[in-house]
């Protein structure tokens, strides 16, 4: 069995994978058309795996194929259109994917957007939260069926930990009473991935479904920030604790621990984690201190009430 202590925030995804044979394994990887997304899939194709790029561009998704047939001149890569701004296109694009293939060995829901300024989804959600958190909730219960046919199968949700920045205001996540803060709302979608990675492995862990929420760690080689302006990138700094420096990863790095929560066999049978520099994560409620995690992040109560608020968000109610 694998041991912890062998990796750690240097840890490529390369090296996370070394030695392992995937052949056979199906990954889908949403905003899998650059940055974090691409580099999973690139290493994941590398060790003979399927792979899917799941992203809103067609000319981005054929550019990222490309890319990585270059790297692994024998990847076995198909690609899938999908905006999660819009509830209309999660649900066309599983349909496609399921009309595709029977079953899927790991979900990686790795797209998302930081501190971007107030925009609403197609269908009226403040977009950090519709994007990131309510249009994967809705394209995984989607992809249930094919999940449950692979079973022993994985879900790995990317957070950050920005979400000790801010819980989910479960009376107004959308923003529409409350005066809206980017960087509010980046923490409380990032809440939300770690609590819907708990709520998923509480329902479905016992059919073998697995889910656990990844911290790639800070990465400037992505189009993440794209968003953010000057006085954002100021606050950020602002936000870390006295004597502390953001410390920044490499591409592959940032890879990592994504590619360790979708294969690790020393992971086999764990969900409902905070996984951070392919470590199992520690309670953190130091505001004065970097890493971990906030306990209300992997509250179960808290998991629950957000499950029942984005069916009733997403208009899905989910009975596998």
């Amino acid at each position: 069995m694998e041991q912890d202590r062998e990796y750690g925030a240097e840890t490529t995804a390369d090296e996370v994978l070394a030695g392992r044979q995937l052949a056979g394994r199906r990954f889908l990887v949403t905003g899998g058309s650059g940055g974090l997304g691409q580099e999973a899939a690139r290493a994941l194709a590398a060790r003979g795996a399927q792979v899917i790029l799941a992203a809103r561009s067609r000319e981005k998704l054929s550019a990222a194929v490309d890319e990585i047939r270059q790297a692994v001149p024998d990847a076995d890569i198909d690609t899938l259109e999908l905006d999660l701004a819009s509830l209309a296109s999660v649900r066309e694009a599983a349909q496609d994917f399921l009309s595709r293939y029977e079953r899927l060995d790991c979900l990686i829901n790795n797209a998302g957007l930081m501190a971007c300024p107030l925009a609403r989804t197609a269908d009226g959600f403040e977009m950090q939260f519709g994007v990131c958190h309510l249009g994967h909730f809705l394209f995984t219960g989607l992809l249930m069926p094919a999940l449950l046919a692979a079973a022993p199968a994985r879900v790995v949700n990317l957070s950050s930990g920005g979400h000790q920045i801010a819980d989910v205001d479960f009376d107004d996540p959308n923003f529409q009473q409350r005066d809206y803060n980017n960087w509010q709302a980046y923490g409380q979608a990032k809440t939300a991935n770690v609590l819907f990675s708990l709520g998923l492995d509480q329902r479905l862990s016992a059919r073998g479904i697995r889910s656990n929420a990844v911290h790639p760690g800070a990465i400037a080689e992505t189009d993440l920030a794209r968003h953010m302006q000057r006085e954002d990138f100021e606050t950020l700094m602002s936000m870390q604790p006295a004597g502390s420096k953001l410390a920044f990863k490499s591409l592959q790095a940032g890879a990592a621990t994504t590619v360790w929560a979708a294969t690790s066999p020393d992971l086999e049978g764990e969900g409902g984690l905070y996984l951070a520099d392919c470590q199992r994560g520690v309670v953190n409620e130091s505001p004065d201190s970097l890493g971990g995690y906030r306990s209300r992040a992997l509250d179960p109560v808290r998991a629950d009430k957000l499950w029942r608020l984005s069916e009733e968000l997403v208009g899905q109610r989910f009975n596998w």
